[in-house]
């Protein structure tokens, strides 16, 4: 299991708020789903337990590959699909498209997720759904009488992982959170380094009219409480 896979669980597969959202949107999908950025599988692997035909996109081959092993170990059928969604070739017809936790704010501005919706349209059948959640970035931003956050932990074999959120800054068009990454060894070794990832602001009134721009037709919210460690999200819904 590589270090790419150990962090994306540490810092994402613990999160489970958002499922019973994307369960139910599934049960009223009727055929296959796509879901966008699915690393190691937290959503996918969930949704193809339930019975459904299920296409797990990522642009890292490591994240799939492990997600490929869960689903194997799992007697799980999931499709991987290595690609980039801002360049999304036609991959064939899905009645649901899902853009999970801040997928559609990491793509790198409003160009950027033009491209990812054009590619969501091209793939949607007609009356298929879209459905993205956008973070509330105001929350992510603590109080400052909050008391200190803690860190996410994570093992591989005698391998410890910590991930501890350092700090949430404002940058043109969005924030940057950054984060503490430690490793210790079996030895007791300390490493660390810092990961900074950059979040484009992004309202539900902005995505849904890019996403018209697209044909895709706005039908819906819904919103995702916040968590003890996670930020809470509003799930914007579209028909093609």
């Amino acid at each position: 299991m590589s270090d790419a896979v150990v962090w994306h669980d540490v810092e994402n597969g613990g999160y489970e708020a958002d499922l019973p959202l994307w369960r139910e949107l599934a049960a009223q999908a009727n055929g296959p789903i796509l879901d966008l950025g699915a690393g190691t599988g937290r959503v996918a692997l969930d949704l193809a337990a339930a019975g459904h035909d299920v296409t797990a996109l990522d642009s890292d081959a490591r994240l799939l590959d492990e997600l490929a092993l869960r689903a194997g170990q799992r007697r799980l059928e999931v499709t991987c699909l290595r690609a980039d969604a801002r360049s999304l070739a036609p991959i064939g017809r899905f009645d649901l498209v899902i853009a999970p936790m801040q997928f559609m704010q990491i793509m790198g501005g409003a160009s950027a997720r033009a491209e990812v919706l054009a590619g969501v349209a091209a793939c949607l059948g007609r009356g298929g759904t879209f459905a993205a959640a956008i973070a509330d970035l105001d929350e992510a931003v603590a109080a400052e009488d909050a008391p200190p956050p803690l860190p996410d932990t994570g093992q591989r074999g005698d391998w410890i992982y910590s991930s501890l959120p350092l700090d949430v800054r404002p940058e043109p068009g969005g924030v940057a959170v950054e984060w503490l990454r430690q490793i210790v060894s079996p030895a007791g070794d300390l490493t660390e380094e810092r990961h900074t990832l950059l979040l484009d602001s992004l309202t539900p009134e902005e995505l849904e009219r890019e996403a018209a721009s697209r044909g895709l037709r706005a039908v819906g919210r819904h919103e995702v409480a916040q968590t003890t460690a996670y930020v809470g999200s509003m799930v914007v819904v579209c028909r093609r």
